[in-house]
């Protein structure tokens, strides 16, 4: 009885309703919407594929919020890379496209970590900035164009092809899920991240440099959100100065409700991949009972209220 309720009393509410959210969800859209097409394998395949790109920048976001930092022009540097992409394929070869488009999303993300790490500017106040510094600069790349991907090998490897017999955006977020998942929980780096979060000049005091690991989370993100528009690209082989537009919501949401604490020190990698496969789940299933645009928004807003509520309530305890 004693170590019955020993467990009650370590009940972990924000890493469970990750779990307990998503399954009602799927049991609510099941019921709902069972001759709509929602439990069809064709349906439930395209929610993975729509939420390939958001997961993989979750990932990204998971550290830098799990070091006490915050990224939101992830959206901005979605556009900037696949456009770079884009454009580069146009000229050169494919190889070179592909290096442009991670090379543009790592390089925001490293600008973003110089300015937080060095400069010692609030990452808030950074990213946003740079959000709407790259939003604009998307938009003049091409002066709003939108720039067609054609190249085949290139829409097979990030978008409609497969990898291994695995659909491309699948492979890819495995790919980046679980490598997130492995440094993130057993490696020397990980439990760095974790330290800075949790109590930064501890960490400092500790050895470990403060400075760098903020510098690595934010590039790590940049670099995540790069590779969110490769897949863009591959998938609608097209590159345009929206993409990644909407995202911003969709990916804080996924992280907050997966788990990650907002203040820091406490995260999930896997608690984020359901969180993004939940709110594909959510955006897919108000769809079909046939919500608004409007009407979908104020709906994934209630919900990252009510994880930031959960998120503020368990770390006050």
């Amino acid at each position: 009885m004693t170590m019955a309720i020993q467990k009650l009393k370590s009940f972990d509410l924000q890493q469970s309703v990750i779990y307990i959210g998503f399954v009602a969800i799927f049991l609510f859209f099941a019921l709902t919407l069972h001759g709509d097409g929602f439990l069809t394998s064709r349906n439930l395949t395209n929610i993975v594929l729509q939420t390939a790109p958001a997961t993989i920048m979750a990932v990204g976001l998971v550290f830098a919020l799990s070091a006490g930092e915050i990224d939101l022009s992830f959206g901005s540097v979605v556009a900037v890379s696949s456009l770079s992409a884009a454009v580069a394929m146009q000229h050169f070869p494919m190889a070179v496209g592909i290096l442009a488009g991670l090379g543009a999303g790592a390089g925001i993300g490293a600008f973003n970590g110089v300015m937080v790490a060095y400069v010692r500017l609030p990452s808030f106040l950074v990213t946003l900035a740079t959000m709407g510094l790259f939003a604009g600069i998307a938009r003049s790349m091409t002066d709003l164009r939108s720039i067609p991907v054609l190249n085949e090998t290139f829409t097979g490897i990030f978008g409609s092809g497969k990898l291994f017999t695995v659909p491309s955006l699948v492979f890819w977020t495995a790919v980046v899920v679980g490598l997130g998942h492995l440094v993130y929980r057993n490696t020397r780096f990980g439990a760095h991240v974790l330290a800075v979060g949790d109590n930064a000049r501890a960490a400092q005091v500790s050895g470990i440099s403060v400075a760098r690991v903020r510098l690595y989370v934010l590039t790590l993100c940049g670099s995540c959100a790069g590779l969110a528009g490769l897949l863009y690209a591959g998938r609608l082989q097209a590159a345009k100065y929206t993409l990644g537009e909407s995202d911003l919501m969709t990916v804080i949401a996924a992280v907050i409700v997966g788990g990650t604490a907002l203040n820091g020190g406490k995260g999930s990698i896997i608690g984020a991949l359901l969180g993004s496969l939940m709110m594909g789940m959510l955006n897919n299933g108000l769809i079909l009972m046939g919500l608004a645009v409007s009407d979908q928004m104020i709906v994934r807003g209630l919900i990252i209220l009510l994880a930031v509520a959960i998120s503020l309530r368990d770390t006050s305890r």
